[in-house]
């Protein structure tokens, strides 16, 4: 039988040790970013002007009630931003939105892409 070189072996097992190890802590860091929050606060965000483009298009107002009911016949009395499936804010005053990211959205605010939570 052949001898192998103890040094060698050593030397390999301690570099392949070393990469399990790098890689495993990768994948715990990555795992934990995954946990974290992925949006800015909302207290962070700038508030959506109701002048930006977008917003514009669908008919964004910081106050549902003021809603362009001729223009948005589907905006129906109750609907807010708070009970939009797309609102991040839970129950905050302002919150992100996944239509506008970025942006914070008002909770007493409505547009067009409106979808109630279920």
């Amino acid at each position: 039988m052949k001898k192998t070189d103890q040094s060698n072996v050593s030397t390999t097992d301690q570099g392949r040790r070393r990469f399990f190890v790098g890689a495993g802590t990768a994948i715990g860091a990555a795992a934990l970013a995954s946990v974290l929050p992925r949006q800015a606060r909302a207290a962070d965000l700038p508030h959506l002007a109701p002048t930006d483009a977008t917003a514009q298009t669908l008919g964004y107002v910081e106050d549902a009630t003021k809603a362009d009911k001729a223009k948005f016949p589907t905006y129906v009395a109750g609907n807010d931003c708070a009970n939009c499936n797309f609102f991040q804010g839970g129950t905050a005053a302002w919150g992100g939105c996944q239509l506008f990211p970025g942006k914070a959205v008002a909770a007493k605010g409505w547009c067009s892409a409106h979808a109630k939570k279920a």
